[in-house]
């Protein structure tokens, strides 16, 4: 499986951390659209990516739900009928949620920087420090950290669990907080 090192965490303003972002990006800004839908599994997380009717990817992956910087291991699969494969795994697993996000990439060496807008929970930045597989976790930690410093992504910013997970603590939330107008 492919291997990186990643972090995730609220964005309180956007478009300063793009500037910093850019300083500092080797390529990008790439804005594109993604619609994931996650599907029951047991033993890790499995998402369909669509970025459009004919182009999508399926996604395995497991990390800890925790802050800091932690290892996630995946595997991708690309695929032409992401609909018809969203219908598939629906009837043989079970939708357990869905993510809809506008998200920019930039390039950081081997990073991928992603400033996302999530439908329903603002605005996140994650970065995923791909490892060669000669690389250690540390290694990979360090570098998440060093950006961290250097786009003053706070330790109270960070996020532990999936956007996914947000959601559905979000939607759980939601019938008490009308209940108190």
């Amino acid at each position: 499986m492919a291997r990186n090192v990643e972090i995730k965490a609220r964005v309180p303003r956007p478009g300063r951390l793009l500037d910093a972002v850019l300083d500092i990006a080797d390529r990008g800004p790439t804005v594109f659209a993604q619609d994931d839908t996650f599907f029951a599994c047991p033993n890790g997380r499995l998402k369909l990516r669509m970025f459009s009717p004919g182009e999508g990817q399926l996604i395995f992956y497991r990390r800890d739900d925790r802050t800091g910087p932690k290892l996630s291991e995946y595997v991708i699969a690309s695929t032409t009928e992401p609909e018809a494969l969203r219908g598939t795994l629906t009837l043989a697993y079970g939708a357990v949620g869905r993510v809809r996000k506008t998200r920019t990439l930039c390039l950081v060496g081997a990073t991928r920087i992603h400033l996302d807008d999530v439908e329903d929970l603002g605005h996140f930045v994650e970065l995923e420090v791909v490892l060669t597989p000669e690389q250690t976790i540390d290694e990979g930690q360090a570098i998440a950290e060093d950006l961290m410093r250097r786009l003053s992504i706070e330790p109270a910013q960070l996020v532990t669990c999936a956007y996914v997970d947000l959601l559905a603590d979000l939607a759980r939330r939601e019938p008490d907080d009308r209940r108190l107008d």
